[in-house]
């Protein structure tokens, strides 16, 4: 359970897993108020995936990211 250092890594990385096996696939998304964190983990059970910011402007790319992963759980090719 490491952290991925960039967005993009992460963004990329996270699409790729909930694509392999959409029915395991989950995201969880909590802040830390003590440290003034945002922490992003997504899993499969075998893969653990984790981004943490600090930066504001984050939120708007987490924003895109979720609502392209509920675009793909809409989606009928699933």
């Amino acid at each position: 359970m490491t952290y991925l250092k960039s967005w993009e890594e992460f963004e990329k990385a996270a699409e790729k897993l909930y694509l392999q096996a959409p029915s395991k696939a989950r995201y969880t998304m909590k802040y830390v108020h003590s440290k003034n964190v945002l922490v992003l983990k997504m899993t499969d059970d075998v893969v653990c995936l984790q981004f943490k910011t600090e930066i504001a402007q984050d939120v708007r790319k987490i924003d895109k990211f979720i609502n392209n992963l509920l675009r793909h759980m809409a989606s009928k090719e699933h």
